[in-house]
């Protein structure tokens, strides 16, 4: 019912700065919450950044102050913007939608940080 798109992803210096971005379509109107994931390799996926429809969020202790989660007044586009990127920022990220009975997920896009 929901499918997600992310762009933005690519390779950047240590410090440096990417937009992600997510682009929702089909039942946007039952989404509750969308998010970012990410995995890298040889870990688990986890949570970055979360937003409810009434514009709450959560970040991972590990990107408060550097990421930034923040959608268009509907959820047809989602962003995560991240400052100061570090190595360990690495990883493929996925964008994540909820609703009352599903979740869905994008196909995820590649962040590099490597000088």
């Amino acid at each position: 019912q929901v499918q997600l798109v992310e762009s933005g992803g690519g390779l950047v210096q240590p410090g440096g700065s990417l937009r992600l971005s997510c682009a929702a379509s089909g039942s946007i109107f039952s989404i509750y919450a969308m998010g970012w994931y990410r995995q890298a390799p040889g870990k688990q996926r986890e949570l970055v950044a979360r937003i409810t429809r009434t514009d709450s969020t959560n970040y991972a202790d590990s990107v408060k102050g550097r990421f930034t989660i923040s959608r268009a007044n509907t959820f047809k586009m989602v962003y995560l913007q991240i400052d100061s990127l570090k190595p360990e920022d690495t990883a493929v990220y996925y964008c994540n939608a909820e609703s009352l009975r599903n979740a869905y997920w994008g196909q995820g896009t590649q962040v590099t940080v490597s000088s």
